[in-house]
């Protein structure tokens, strides 16, 4: 990681990896059981590598598209820019491209695969309901994400939990199987036809035990990348937190900032809200309502508002800026 004034998160770093390591062991266990028993995966393998590379050279662009993000210049936005520029002066490191989206819903978010390819976007909404000071806040929390690279590791990781979903579709919806060859009884007469019938369902017996079972291993294989990423992420938005505050000195802006964006949630159109949750991952807070939380913590992808606010509670009296 290059070296900036965002406080470096050994603790995220060990997870990042984990994550990584673990879900790498995963799937190499997954292709080789589909190896094993004689699934045709090189195709699923290929789409899955292309997808990659898409994910991981164009993740900025995809994310702006999904949320109707576009690049502004300087000119377009100067106060945004100039909260952004003395940020990255004060973390000391590069400027990432500037976006904003036209959406009345209050949000932020980083994406990139590295400091010199990132992109930071935030909505009108945003900025029309925080003060100055609070969006700085906001972006130091997104600045942090870029800086600690857990923006890249979040697309790796989200790639291989794809990876098992696509194939439980792909068997669902295809004749993946139609090469897998099974003996059947020939012959002539009333016998060798019966023995044909016999081999036949016997054949359809196995095909459709291995479709079975492929499909259980890819929902397992899915579901447990799931939680390992929901986890990995509720962790990085505490450190984004701690980091973001910790480089502006006022943890009690960070707080303001969450109190009010997620009070303003309650506000928005569902409709709105529905077709921001695919980005959950990646914005400062989820684009869910007040009083939508009603599933277990091991499925969000933040932590609770409650949390939060009593990370940055204590991180302040750790500062001796409590008040």
């Amino acid at each position: 990681m290059a070296k900036t004034r965002f406080k470096t998160d050994k603790g995220l770093v060990a997870r990042m990896g984990l994550t990584i390591f673990l879900l790498g062991a995963l799937y190499v266990l997954f292709v080789g059981v589909l190896i094993a028993i004689g699934l045709p995966i090189i195709t699923v393998l290929v789409i899955g590598i292309v997808i990659l590379f898409v994910q991981y050279f164009f993740s900025d662009k995809i994310a702006l598209f999904g949320m109707h993000g576009k690049l502004v210049t300087e000119q377009e936005a100067p106060e945004l820019y100039q909260i952004i520029r003395r940020l990255c002066t004060l973390a000391n490191m590069p400027m990432p491209k500037v976006a904003m989206a036209r959406t009345d819903m209050p949000n932020a978010f980083a994406t990139g695969r590295n400091p010199k390819n990132a992109v930071v976007c935030v909505t009108s909404g945003l900025l029309r309901r925080l003060d100055t000071e609070e969006v700085e806040a906001v972006l130091a929390h997104e600045l942090s994400h870029v800086a600690h690279r857990d923006v890249a590791v979040m697309t790796i990781a989200s790639f291989l939990g794809m990876i098992a979903g696509m194939l439980t579709r792909v068997l669902y919806y295809s004749e993946l199987f139609g090469g897998i060859g099974f003996g059947g009884g020939g012959g002539g007469g009333y016998g060798g036809r019966g023995g044909g019938r016999s081999n036949n369902n016997s054949a359809a017996g196995n095909i459709f035990a291995i479709e079975a079972g492929v499909m259980l291993v890819s929902i397992v294989v899915y579901a447990i990348s799931f939680l390992l990423i929901r986890a990995l992420s509720r962790y990085r938005e505490l450190s984004a937190d701690r980091s973001g505050a910790i480089l502006i000195g006022r943890p009690s802006l960070l707080k303001s900032a969450l109190i009010k964006i997620t009070g303003e949630m309650g506000r928005i159109p569902t409709k709105d809200i529905r077709s921001a949750a695919a980005f959950n991952a990646f914005y400062f807070t989820p684009a869910v309502a007040r009083g939508q939380f009603s599933i277990s913590t091991i499925f969000s992808t933040h932590p609770s508002i409650e949390r939060r606010i009593a990370e940055l509670d204590k991180l302040e009296r750790e500062l001796g800026t409590a008040e």
